[in-house]
């Protein structure tokens, strides 16, 4: 039997984009969810952030267009900001944190939003 083998091929500049999206998106889920964590606890939070921007710094950092994606790369850096320059508590860094986080989410389900454009139309009161 001949083995048909394949010829490496480098990684396309749309593959690359999608994994950097994707440990974007990995990164700020789990440090969403430990900041929402009801037995919070700062350095276990510092820890897991290191460790998850090790991961990042493991891909290519791409130029994103989107204004959501945009938004991840800053929450990044905000939460990194955040665990490096802390006051005691962190509980203002946390909430700071929790409240662009939200912000987060909403710019992301912005496009699926929509506005009836024609509501009163369709409104019946029954009468």
């Amino acid at each position: 039997m001949i083995a048909l083998m394949r010829e490496y091929q480098a990684p396309n500049e749309k593959t690359l984009r999608l994994k950097y999206i994707r440990i974007l998106e990995k990164f700020t889920s789990r440090a969403i969810s430990l900041l929402k964590h009801p037995r919070f606890d700062f350095e276990i939070f510092v820890v897991n952030i290191e460790k998850y921007y090790l991961e990042i710094k493991k891909v290519e950092a791409i130029r994103l267009d989107s204004e959501y994606h945009k938004k991840l790369q800053e929450y990044v850096n905000i939460t990194l900001q955040c665990t490096a320059n802390h006051s005691k508590t962190f509980e203002d860094e946390q909430q700071l944190l929790l409240k662009e986080a939200n912000l987060l989410h909403k710019e992301k389900n912005k496009s699926s939003y929509k506005k009836d454009k024609h509501r009163k139309k369709n409104y019946s009161d029954g009468y």
